[in-house]
């Protein structure tokens, strides 16, 4: 089972681990393109007022330019703890037992727009760019990665539940993945999207897929699995599932 989440715009800074060498990230195939665009974002810092129009970025925030700069040389940490936020606050990886946090590696991986797709222990710096974003002489970042991308979350071969958002979905859908609506009910029976907690029920759904020691291998028996640990989930056919709160 892989698990597809979606980043964060905010990252936890620093980092102990050695510099990014994109060519130790999972899905190697992703290299050149990598390539493209981390060095499309470091030339971009070099201008502030241009960053800030392409990022979307404020003066206060031009400390993430900053950091966008010395992307080759910054220190790094494993993805699943760079990014911050309620779904990784609800998905609290610092928690997890050893045994968990392996299972947690082999299952869980983060979209990016810098990186295409990082798995959970891949080591990353802190960076800022969106999936919305556009590069100077770089195509959209959905032409750059959609090619390339989609046969690599394609050919896993596992079942893919795809918790990303629409933007980061977009730069390369998985054919056949597990999407998961969060709604709400209220007392009338009326039933509504969850929007301010919809990440923090992710990140909780997040946190059981990939610490579960159960493996479905399709959308049946994910239902069943989330229903077994007291989750209510609806299925009306297709590959998306929906958890009501």
């Amino acid at each position: 089972m892989l698990v597809l989440l979606p980043p964060s715009e905010t990252k936890h800074a620093g980092g102990t681990g050695p510099a990014l060498d994109l060519s130790a990230l999972t899905a190697p195939e992703l290299t050149s393109v990598r390539a493209q665009v981390a060095d499309a974002l470091v030339g971009l810092s070099r201008d502030v007022p241009a960053a800030r129009s392409a990022l979307g970025l404020s003066p206060a925030q031009d400390g993430e330019i900053a950091r966008n700069a010395v992307l080759h040389s910054s220190p790094t940490v494993p993805a699943i703890e760079r990014y911050t936020g309620v779904l990784y606050d609800a998905l609290d990886v610092r928690t997890l037992t050893g045994a968990q946090r392996r299972r947690a590696a082999r299952r869980l991986a983060v979209g990016s727009a810098l990186f295409g797709v990082v798995r959970a222990e891949d080591p990353i710096p802190a960076y800022r760019l969106s999936a919305g974003s556009t590069l100077p002489g770089l195509p959209s970042l959905r032409a750059l990665w959609k090619p390339v991308l989609g046969p690599v979350l394609a050919a896993d071969g596992d079942l893919v539940v795809d918790l990303r958002s629409g933007a980061y979905a977009d730069l390369a859908p998985v054919p056949g993945a597990v999407t998961v609506q969060v709604l709400s009910e209220r007392p009338d029976g009326t039933r509504a999207v969850v929007s301010h907690f919809n990440k923090a029920h992710k990140g909780r759904l997040a946190r059981l897929l990939a610490t579960t020691t159960g493996e479905p291998d399709g959308v049946v028996r994910l239902r069943a699995l989330l229903r077994r640990a007291g989750l209510h989930v609806e299925h009306d056919g297709g590959t998306r599932l929906t958890l009501v709160v």
